[in-house]
């Protein structure tokens, strides 16, 4: 099978989830993304692919959702 790689990205002052090279949604939180992309892997882990995801670490000033 491939490889399914899933990246939380900052989308202007939201978040989303960067697959396959675009971003379909926008979040309002960070953790908000990371569930998103964690149900998507599960899907794609279910199917046999490798999985590798990708979440920033807290900006200065930033609290631990993302906001």
């Amino acid at each position: 099978m491939g490889l399914a790689q899933y990246a939380i990205v900052p989308v202007e002052d939201e978040w989303g989830v960067l697959h396959d090279g675009d971003v379909k949604s926008k979040y309002a939180t960070k953790e908000a993304a990371f569930e998103s992309a964690v149900a998507a892997a599960s899907l794609a882990l279910r199917q046999g692919h490798e999985i590798h995801l990708s979440v920033p670490g807290r900006e200065t000033g930033e609290n631990a959702l993302g906001i």
